[in-house]
């Protein structure tokens, strides 16, 4: 009778790994690809719905422009266009798509961690980026020298800091600033290089633990509550598009990014939910 026993219960055991190995191997995984300046809120958003749902499965691309990602989108290759600012909703509406927008976050000028200055005002900044202020000393920091990074003249960074800084909008960059192709760039480069500085999101900040700080901009601080009532003025928008159809398992993701569960992480990462 212990045998059988043994043997039943061995059975079950098999078949019930064998259930779980199916299952793992048919779950649907979810392609993601778009702006790199959402990916990481978009990582952290992903990573807790696998806590959540352990068979979920992603993939990240390395970075779409605005036609290549939506083209991929309609293609089927992706399964969400990650997106920000400016987006004509009404035109991927007429392509069959959804535009979910998920967050507002704060575009800051992200410092290194050896950099005890807090707040810049507008002239600071076109002066850091102009070449005429080039060591912290000058703005009440030590005698370092600061190590100017930027995005490119087509990333929503740059256009939001060109567009709400008033000495920013047509300043010509001196040529000692670097830019940095990709987000990810930037936070390495801003956890990295001691002096640094560079535009970035407050969900890269969030992440760097300590590594990067947010400066306050003309004295107000690029916090939620800020964001919330516009006191803070330097926004990018983060959206999430799907087909109009999209398989079952991008729509559970959708609809956990939408929860209060997805409200937490958002905020967690330093942004504004929107719902």
């Amino acid at each position: 009778m212990r045998n059988q026993l043994k043997n039943r219960f061995s059975v079950t055991a098999a078949g019930a790994a064998l259930a779980v190995s199916v299952c793992a191997q048919g779950a649907e995984k979810v392609v993601l690809d778009g702006s790199t300046g959402v990916m990481p809120l978009a990582s952290a958003l992903t990573k807790a719905y696998q806590a959540r749902n352990p068979g979920a499965a992603f993939e990240f691309g390395k970075g779409l422009g605005t036609k290549a990602r939506f083209q991929a989108l309609a293609d089927g290759k992706i399964d969400v266009a990650l997106a920000s600012h400016g987006l004509r909703v009404d035109e991927l509406t007429k392509q069959g798509m959804v535009v979910h927008e998920i967050a507002r976050i704060a575009v800051v000028f992200g410092v290194n961690e050896s950099v005890p200055v807090s707040n810049l005002s507008g002239q600071q900044v076109c002066d850091i980026y102009s070449g005429k202020v080039t060591n912290w000393k000058s703005l009440g920091g030590p005698d370092l020298e600061i190590a100017v990074r930027t995005r490119p003249e087509s990333e929503v960074d740059t256009e939001v800091v060109r567009d709400g800084i008033a000495c920013l909008k047509d300043l010509k960059m001196a040529e000692s600033v670097k830019a940095m192709p990709k987000s990810g760039d930037m936070a390495k480069e801003l956890a990295a290089v001691p002096g640094a500085i560079g535009m970035t999101s407050m969900t890269v900040v969030e992440q760097s633990q300590g590594k990067i700080k947010a400066a306050s901009l003309n004295g107000t601080a690029p916090g939620a509550d800020n964001v919330k009532r516009k006191a803070y003025t330097l926004i990018r928008e983060s959206f999430f598009v799907t087909r109009g159809s999209p398989p079952a398992a991008v729509a559970r993701f959708i609809e956990f990014t939408r929860s209060a569960s997805g409200d937490e992480v958002i905020a967690a990462n330093g942004a504004v939910p929107v719902k």
